[in-house]
C-alpha cells in the first residue's frame, strides 16, 4: 500500500478529498498530513465562507472526522527539516512532512511550487492528483468504479450519478481520470 502525502489542494476540493479518502478505506493508499496541512485546510474553507457554505464548526468537524477515521495519517515531527527543504518556501513544510512521513507519494496540484527540491533516496514522488489516480485506475479499476459509484450513492448533494461526479472532478482538473473511468464504463 503506498504512503501519500496530501497537500492542502489536494483536500480542499469536497468531491475530490472524498475520492481520495475512500481509496484509503478500501486500504488501496494509506493517506497522511501534518497539522500544517489541516490548519491550512481549516483557514482556507474556512475562508470561503458564504451564507451556504461551511461554517467554522461544519470545518471542526470534518477536520476532526478526518484525524478520526485515520489516525495513522498524522505525521510530526517534521519541523527540523523544513529549512533544508529546497522547493517553494510556502511548501518547504510540505515537503519535509512528506519525506519525514517515509512518503511513497506526495500528491498536490502545485507541481511547481516543488521543481526545485532535493534530489536523492528516500525522497517521495511528486505526482499530480490526475495522474495519481489514473494510476490507481489502472490498478484496481473494478474497485475504483465500485467506489465512485457509492460515493454518489452517499451524497446527500448533487451531483447524484456517476456521470456528475465524472464532470466534478473533470471541472477540478482531473480531466485524464474522468475520461478513463468513463471508458471503463462504455
Amino acid at each position: 500500500m503506498q504512503r501519500v502525502f496530501l497537500d492542502t489542494c489536494v483536500l480542499y476540493p469536497a468531491h475530490l478529498r472524498d475520492t481520495i479518502l475512500r481509496l484509503a478505506e478500501a486500504d488501496l493508499i494509506q493517506p497522511l498530513w501534518s497539522a500544517d496541512i489541516l490548519a491550512e485546510l481549516r483557514r482556507n474553507l474556512c475562508d470561503r465562507q458564504k451564507d451556504d457554505e461551511p461554517t467554522a464548526a461544519k470545518v471542526d468537524r470534518l477536520i476532526s472526522t478526518l484525524k478520526g477515521f485515520f489516525p495513522d495519517s498524522m505525521v510530526d515531527g517534521y519541523e527540523p527539516l523544513v529549512d533544508r527543504m529546497e522547493n517553494h518556501p510556502k511548501d518547504r513544510h510540505v515537503l519535509a512532512a512528506a519525506l519525514h512521513g517515509n512518503a511513497d507519494v506526495l500528491l498536490t496540484f502545485n507541481l511547481k511550487d516543488f521543481e526545485v527540491r532535493p534530489i536523492g533516496e528516500g525522497f517521495p514522488e511528486l505526482l499530480h492528483p490526475d495522474a495519481f489516480l489514473l494510476d490507481v485506475l489502472d490498478l484496481a479499476p473494478g474497485v475504483v468504479v465500485r467506489l465512485l459509484d457509492r460515493q454518489v450513492a452517499e451524497h446527500k448533494r448533487p451531483p447524484k450519478h456517476l456521470q456528475g461526479l465524472l464532470d466534478v472532478l473533470d471541472r477540478s482538473g482531473l480531466s485524464g481520470f474522468a475520461a478513463e473511468v468513463r471508458r471503463h464504463l462504455d
